[in-house]
């Protein structure tokens, strides 16, 4: 009987060390396959007298899905800001590093239309800032 509860025991203590999981750290430090993607938008025209309400969204794509999407609050035209007050909004992915990816806005101007912007991030850009000045 002592013999069977010592195997037992031992037997615990090997199975409980094998499935032991680590996690990795989460003290600050930069992961190798972090990204960040920084857009940009503003005007360099003015549209100070366009009241038509245009609607804003962000988009980050890899070759197969849509990695991020979303939307920014309508606004009038008039209410775009200039270039020293930029609208910026910093999107951080990881584990795309591997991937060239695509990013932009997309815009839809009520009763007028849509159109958009598109640029790319090469696969290991750590930073890619896409700039719009809408037109």
């Amino acid at each position: 009987m002592k013999f069977f509860f010592v195997t037992v025991v031992a037997l615990s203590i090997v199975i409980g060390q094998s499935c032991r999981k680590t996690y990795p750290s989460t003290g600050g430090e930069t992961l190798a396959n972090e990204r960040k993607i920084r857009f940009q938008l503003y005007t360099d025209k003015d549209f100070s007298n366009e009241n038509s309400i245009i609607k804003f969204s962000i988009f980050i794509r890899d070759a197969h899905t849509t990695l991020f999407d979303s939307s920014l609050a309508a606004m009038q035209l008039q209410d775009i800001p200039d270039a020293a007050h930029k609208i910026v909004i910093d999107k951080m992915l990881l584990g795309n590093n591997n991937a060239d990816l695509a990013a932009g806005f997309h815009y839809e101007i009520q009763n007028v239309g849509h159109s958009g912007y598109i640029d790319t991030s090469r696969a290991g850009n750590e930073l890619k800032v896409v700039d719009y000045a809408f037109h």
